[in-house]
């Protein structure tokens, strides 16, 4: 029998690594896809018409109301009894993304309020239409209050990929899993796994941090 600190150290390398080319870059993609889907939404949920507003509204609700791993299964496991057949990878990517859409949407939205409506008002003055306003005064100053609750969700997207494994995805808890089942020492191989999410965690909570002084620089006291 492996002794459990060498078993440990054996398997933080394929963990970590499975962490580095695959959970990362999935939580990487999925949430720019997100961000994407979040600002669109987002904007929905201002406008004026009522149907575009009530659209956004039931996205949010759908998303935030169903559990992740059921929006995956959807995806994966029923899109196909419809003739909509994806692979492992994009169809984490869409829930992951999909998730994150509805939830930093809401972010988003509370963002853009927070801007000064005389910011909207001096733009409209200089010429600016509500296109322009949106994208040169209003989204670049709704990002920087946006930074640290997005952050979180970054942060917290790299945790849920975890559930991709559920659906053959080979991340680093999937990793995990099999090391274990080849070694039968599920505590020691787990808590490796902990290890490395809590390590990239760290790292991002880090980069969150690092951005937040930069854009503090900017901000007028």
């Amino acid at each position: 029998m492996e002794n459990p600190w060498q078993l440990f150290l054996d398997s933080l390398g394929p963990i970590a690594l499975a962490g580095v080319t695959v959970t990362v870059p999935l939580a990487l993609l999925s949430f720019a896809l997100g961000l994407v889907i979040a600002i669109l939404v987002a904007l929905m949920r201002i406008s004026v018409n009522p149907i575009v507003s009530g659209v956004a509204r039931f996205y949010i609700s759908v998303i935030r109301g169903t559990p992740m791993l059921v929006q995956l299964f959807v995806i994966f496991y029923g899109l196909p009894s419809i003739g909509v057949t994806l692979d492992p990878w994009p169809s984490a990517v869409i829930a992951l993304s999909l998730n994150v859409g509805g939830y930093a949407a809401e972010v988003v939205r509370a963002a853009i309020l927070s801007v000064p409506k005389g910011q909207w008002e001096a733009a409209y003055t200089v010429g600016m239409n509500r296109t322009r306003t949106l994208t040169r005064v209003i989204l670049p100053q709704a990002a920087r209050v946006s930074v640290p609750p997005l952050s979180n969700t970054f942060i917290s997207l790299v945790k849920d990929t975890s559930l991709a494994s559920l659906i053959l995805v080979t991340e680093l808890f999937k990793v995990a899993q099999q090391v274990a089942a080849a070694t039968l020492e599920f505590m020691v191989v787990y808590l490796a796994a902990a290890l490395v999410y809590w390590v990239i965690c760290l790292v991002l909570s880090f980069g969150q941090s690092a951005l937040e002084r930069r854009l503090d620089r900017h901000v007028a006291r």
